[in-house]
């Protein structure tokens, strides 16, 4: 009698923590939005973090973005992409934004693999990194069936996502955790909430990021390292440029500039969040819906995307 109650009893904990999994993560989803909507303190991230901070993936979108805001708040960049032009152009940007501030250009191709490391280790050797900002990434040129993506493409996309991340965080964590402060911000996808047809591999790595950040969260936090995962929704940015849908700013869509500002203000606030209220709105709504809920529906939106493309390809081909 004695056992049958304790299995009774055993089995009732695993329903109940069942049952509170979501509910945790709606909730959680709520505080985010108050996070990013009353709370208006700013924290000195020099101060607290360190002068410099690394940014991947910097001359485009919320790379871009993320890096002025950083320039806006006295943060020296050293600024990381493929195009030396691009870097150069941005540099000037941000210089009209704050001339205070020192930037370093380093072009490299995460694509490349170690090739890239060859290059930007040597340059960041010696540099009291404070901020590494883990922005660079690729996905699909549109939704597409996995058999349909090219082979480089997935390779690549493994490579970027899931390669930079990693080795990025290991070039820098070590004198972090010497000077016992620092911050990794790893910008990840709303895509990490459920596997997501026909963007299926992109998806994967950013399941993969969020597992990562909260991995070595939890090894490094007791060194006084921060380690933030942001998860955005869709931003009008050129990656999602396959639907005319998603190149409109609006509320549930914001602009890059907007993000960046609102997820900069989160930076030692929240160790994970969408960077944006509206998005962590969608983010609770989104969590009461069961997975193979939201897979369908990922599949719904993603086809939709999907014969947006088409079409755009159609209206070009008839010009």
């Amino acid at each position: 009698m004695l056992q049958q109650i304790i299995s009774w009893l055993f089995v009732s904990l695993i329903i109940l923590w069942i049952l509170l999994v979501p509910i945790k993560s709606m909730l959680h989803a709520l505080w985010e939005i108050f996070i990013e909507i009353y709370d208006r303190k700013l924290i000195n991230l020099p101060v607290t973090f360190g002068e410099w901070a690394v940014v991947t993936g910097s001359t485009d979108g919320i790379g871009k973005a993320y890096a002025k805001e950083l320039a806006a708040r006295d943060m020296n960049l050293i600024l990381i992409s493929r195009n030396l032009e691009k870097l150069e152009k941005t540099k000037k940007e941000i210089l009209e934004i704050n001339s205070k501030v020192k930037i370093k250009l380093i072009a490299a191709d995460f694509s490349e693999g170690k090739e890239a490391f060859n290059k930007i280790r040597p340059e960041l050797e010696g540099m009291p990194i404070g901020i590494l900002v883990n922005n660079v990434g690729i996905m699909y040129d549109y939704p597409m069936y996995l058999g349909e993506v090219p082979e480089e493409k997935l390779w690549d996309l493994i490579t970027v996502n899931v390669g930079a991340t990693t080795l990025m965080t290991r070039l820098v964590i070590k004198q972090m955790q010497a000077r016992k402060r620092g911050a990794i911000v790893n910008v990840s996808s709303g895509s990490e909430f459920q596997p997501l047809p026909l963007m299926t591999v992109y998806a994967a790595s950013k399941m993969y990021m969020k597992s990562f950040s909260d991995a070595v969260r939890a090894e490094y936090s007791r060194f006084g390292i921060t380690v933030q995962h942001l998860s955005p929704f869709f931003i009008t940015t050129k990656m999602n440029a396959y639907s005319h849908r998603l190149q409109v700013s609006s509320v549930l869509i914001p602009d890059a500039t907007s993000y960046a500002r609102s997820a900069v203000a989160t930076l030692g606030k929240t160790d994970t969040n969408t960077g944006y209220w509206s998005h962590s709105i969608q983010k609770f709504i989104l969590l009461i819906f069961p997975m193979w809920i939201r897979i369908k529906v990922g599949l719904i939106l993603n086809n939709n995307f999907r014969q947006d493309y088409f079409k755009q390809e159609q209206e070009k081909e008839s010009q």
